[in-house]
């Protein structure tokens, strides 16, 4: 067990962050979290939460008060536009004796991870975790409609991780030597295909799932309707229709950095049944 720690959690009410913040209370850390809004966040009991703007460093410095370690989004604002304040962030930081930085990667180059790789006054470490076990929550209002996922590219391949073991990785990073300078690719433990998720959603739940292929276009046309950016298309269509090696290949990063193997879908499939069969 290390040395209680005092750590900063940005973007703490996010997907990722959350995980962050119950991972480093586990651990028996002291946990302060930074939101734009504290009245709206809820956390456990014990976070100590403060509101502030990553977008405006300047007012960051009384949150940064007594810190060890900072964990940092690489988006912020009410738009989620990239942060151009890193350098400025940083700065703030070091003058009040962070000693250690993760930064969760956005998915390509952003001016904020830049400027912590950049960074040699804190050991830093690019938190780069692939799918996310989360994205399968899209599926809940099919399955609970009609008992159906609508996806196309089923025999696509991913990695994914579930949320909590990113969270993992981050806290150990933030707490321990030895993770300084280091780019963290973060999977889950197997290799599975989009019928093999639904196959592990439909034994979770105790119920029938019809997996249904979609081609590109009927995609195309689900994802417009459902309001996605042009963008966010094109994104999805590469990912999906491609997924680069590294997205589809297990790192074992999760036992490595924290002892432990990495959490498997069909347990965090369990664990949000409840979300499957509309009773959560």
């Amino acid at each position: 067990m290390t040395q209680t720690q005092r750590i900063l959690v940005t973007g703490a009410t996010g997907t990722v962050g959350r995980q962050v913040v119950a991972e480093l209370l586990d651990r028996g850390h002291e946990v302060r979290a930074l939101t734009r809004d504290a009245a709206k966040a809820a956390f456990p009991a014990g976070v100590e939460v403060v509101e502030g703007d990553l977008t405006e460093p300047d007012g960051l410095a009384p949150a940064l008060e007594g810190v060890g370690g900072l964990h940092l989004i690489t988006f912020g604002g009410a738009a989620f536009s990239p942060l151009e304040t890193g350098p400025r962030i940083l700065e703030l930081a070091k003058s009040a004796g962070v000693r250690r930085v993760t930064v969760l990667h956005g998915g390509g180059p952003t001016p904020l991870e830049d400027a912590v790789r950049a960074e040699d006054g804190v050991d830093w470490t690019v938190l780069m975790p692939v799918e996310f076990m989360a994205n399968a929550l899209e599926w809940a209002d099919g399955i609970g409609a009609s008992g159906e996922v609508r996806e196309p590219f089923v025999n696509r391949l991913s990695a994914m991780v579930h949320e909590a073991d990113i969270g993992a990785v981050a806290a150990v990073a933030l707490t321990e030597e030895g993770h300084g300078g280091q780019e963290y690719v973060i999977t889950g433990p197997e290799v599975l295909t989009v019928g093999d998720k639904v196959k592990t959603i439909a034994a979770a739940v105790g119920r029938e799932i019809t997996l249904v292929e979609l081609t590109e276009e009927q995609a195309v046309a689900q994802w417009r309707a459902a309001g996605l950016a042009e963008d966010v298309i094109g994104f999805l269509l590469m990912a999906y229709g491609d997924t680069p090696e590294v997205g589809r290949t297990v790192s074992g990063t999760v036992e490595k950095v924290t002892g432990r193997p990495a959490r498997t879908f069909a347990r965090w499939a369990a664990e949000h049944a409840g979300v499957f069969t509309g009773q959560s």
